[in-house]
């Protein structure tokens, strides 16, 4: 797998020093307020997890499927593919992604969450690619900000591989440029 990828972009190490300053921000600012902390499948499972570990206030967990991309462009056509499981009515949620892109998805996902009428809804972002931006919602907590290449590792994937990489790297060109 590792010879597919053209360079590191974000170390490992620099994953996990993220992870740590989020969960000790959100741990902070979301003490007393039961927050329930929203995935988006599949991607952002990695993320999720190191996170959610090392929250240190009590808090519930849920998971939502969206569906937009095809290979390694968005249709811009975004779907409900696995709704909350939680009612989020009156709760603090916080949105954890693996990557902030276009902006499709999630703006999508900001729009539904909030017809939900939550007390709050924040995002939280890992990596933040705003040259593909297409939408104006703002991450509340970003991460790195990665250039517009096509990235996958911790939990980011190309064709369903390459997710169990514990870096973010660049894919070779060469790897999708045929099977698009």
């Amino acid at each position: 797998m590792e010879k597919n990828i053209e360079k590191v972009l974000v170390t490992e190490e620099q994953i996990q020093s993220k992870v740590a300053e989020f969960a000790e921000i959100l741990s902070a600012e979301y003490a007393d307020k039961d927050p329930v902390f929203v995935g988006v499948l599949k991607g952002v499972v990695v993320f999720f997890a190191d996170v959610v570990r090392k929250i240190t206030v009590p808090c519930e967990i849920d998971f939502m499927c969206l569906s937009s991309y095809g290979g390694t462009d968005s249709t811009g056509n975004v779907t409900v593919k696995k709704d909350l499981s939680v009612d989020i009515k009156g709760r603090h949620v916080v949105i954890l992604e693996d990557i902030y892109d276009t902006g499709n998805s999630l703006s999508f996902l900001h729009k539904y969450l909030l017809s939900k009428e939550p007390a709050s809804l924040k995002i939280c972002t890992l990596l933040d690619k705003p040259e593909r931006r297409k939408s104006d919602i703002k991450a509340d907590y970003a991460g790195t900000f990665v250039p517009n290449e096509f990235v996958v590792g911790y939990g980011l994937d190309y064709a369903e591989y390459y997710r169990n990489l514990p870096f973010i790297g660049v894919l070779k060109e060469s790897v999708y440029e045929n099977n698009n």
